[in-house]
C-alpha cells in the first residue's frame, strides 16, 4: 500500500489510485463533478472545534497532532480508512489546506503508516 498526500486543487493522475477527500468542509472553488474523488470521508476530519483552534498555525502543530490523534482514537471512520488503505494498492488523501506540512492528511498518513512523517 502506498499513501500519498495531495491538495485537491492539483490535477488528478492515474497514479493517485483511490482518491479520498479528508476535509470536513467541501473545498472552495471546486465543483463536485470536477473533483475526481472516489470517496469523501468527512467524518475522519478534525472536529470543527479542533480545526478552528488550530487555524493552520504552525506553532500549534504538535499540539494539534496530539489532539487530533486523540479524536481519531474514538473515530469509527478511521476503521473504514484503514480498511480501504489495506485493500487498495495506492491511496491519495486529498485536502484543501495551503500548508502541505501541517494539515490533517499528514496526521492521517502517519496513523495509517504507523509512524511520523518528516516535515520539511
Amino acid at each position: 500500500m502506498t499513501i500519498a498526500l495531495k491538495r485537491i486543487y492539483e490535477p488528478a493522475s492515474k497514479s493517485d489510485g483511490m482518491r479520498i477527500l479528508v476535509d470536513r468542509i467541501w473545498p472552495r472553488g471546486i465543483k463536485k463533478d470536477d473533483a475526481k474523488i472516489d470517496l469523501w470521508l468527512r467524518d475522519v476530519a478534525p472536529s470543527t472545534a479542533l480545526r478552528q483552534w488550530f487555524g493552520h498555525k504552525p506553532e500549534r502543530w504538535e499540539e494539534f497532532r496530539e489532539r487530533y490523534r486523540a479524536e481519531l482514537s474514538k473515530n469509527e471512520a478511521v476503521v473504514q480508512l484503514r480498511q480501504l488503505s489495506k485493500k487498495e494498492k495506492h491511496v491519495t488523501l486529498l485536502y484543501a489546506a495551503h500548508d502541505e506540512e501541517h494539515n490533517q492528511a499528514v496526521v492521517l498518513a502517519e496513523l495509517l503508516e504507523g509512524r511520523k512523517r518528516s516535515t520539511g
